[in-house]
């Protein structure tokens, strides 16, 4: 009788009477339940650790209830109490962009990322980190103001002077709607930036009596001079394609034009192979591109 309960008990520990006191994927499989690797880091600038975690295997699951689950229960498969994984989300259907991580080494939405699907390439096991391009605030989570930031740089808005009916704007074409519309579909989500060579993670340390104000601005010039990325190259081309967008085109062209501007890409296309919205993102570099030089040109002979 007293073997059962060993059973039982091993069983709660994650070891099922493996030496290692891990599953196999056949045990996982056979179980209904599968493990979840995290790497964890409980704070800006501190050491990461991995963490593992079985999870019960449920119809229709995706990445963000594998991680609900790992918070109702959070224990790890030692049998150790553990904070839940923090981790962002919003929409759960690939619009807010919030969920951005790496799951299973590559960049993707955790919201769209299915377990089956995952579990029929990798069995038994799902590997969840944080991106790597931007600081971690904890676990998951990520600070991606860079990402707003070099939109804020590049004026990604169309300026209106007021709120009163103007009439009906200019037409557009319907080639330029449709390219328009592609564009437009940009959530910001950071894929593009993760996967790019190019794109290098700025993490600045606050100095021993620096203020706030003072920090903010070394930072702010830190992001000022890196390259902006696929996604805000893309933003120059939606806005600068709108009929009262190309009013302010050539600011938009001068940001293109300056440090940390398109000339920094290095055509590597691992943008658009990661967007989850599929941008054509390697078009909009390419027309940014012809337009940044016929911009310099102008600027030359002061045209």
């Amino acid at each position: 009788m007293d073997r059962p309960s060993e059973r039982i008990e091993d069983t709660r520990s994650g070891s099922r009477g493996s030496p290692s006191g891990s599953m196999t994927s056949a045990e996982a499989n056979a179980a209904d339940s599968f493990l979840v690797r995290v790497l964890r880091q409980d704070g800006p600038g501190l050491t990461s650790y991995w963490e593992t975690h079985r999870v019960a295997r449920e119809p229709d699951m995706n990445c963000i209830s594998v991680l609900q689950k790992i918070a109702e229960r959070a224990e790890t498969i030692e049998g150790r109490r553990v904070a839940p994984v923090a981790w962002e989300c919003n929409c759960l259907e690939e619009v807010c962009g919030a969920c951005t991580m790496l799951i299973n080494g590559r960049v993707r939405q955790a919201c769209t990322a299915l377990v089956d699907r995952l579990l029929a390439d990798r069995p038994g096991e799902i590997e969840l980190r944080p991106m790597t391009k931007f600081p971690v605030i904890r676990d998951l989570v990520v600070d991606r103001s860079r990402v707003f930031a070099a939109l804020r740089k590049v004026k990604a808005w169309v300026p209106v002077d007021s709120y009163l009916d103007m009439g009906a704007g200019p037409r557009q074409s319907q080639e330029d709607q449709e390219l328009a519309y592609q564009y437009s579909k940009c959530m910001s989500c950071g894929c593009c930036l993760e996967a790019c060579p190019q794109f290098l993670k700025i993490e600045l340390v606050r100095g021993k009596g620096e203020s706030e104000t003072d920090f903010r601005r070394r930072l702010d010039e830190a992001n000022r001079q890196a390259f902006l990325g696929a996604h805000a190259i893309a933003q120059v081309e939606l806005f600068n394609l709108n009929p009262i967008g190309s009013m302010t085109a050539r600011q938009r062209l001068d940001v293109l034009t300056g440090e940390g501007g398109v000339q920094i890409c290095g055509k590597a296309q691992n943008c658009v192979k990661v967007c989850p919205k599929g941008i054509p993102l390697t078009t909009a570099i390419a027309r940014a591109n012809r337009a940044a030089v016929r911009h310099v040109v102008r600027k030359w002979f002061d045209l």
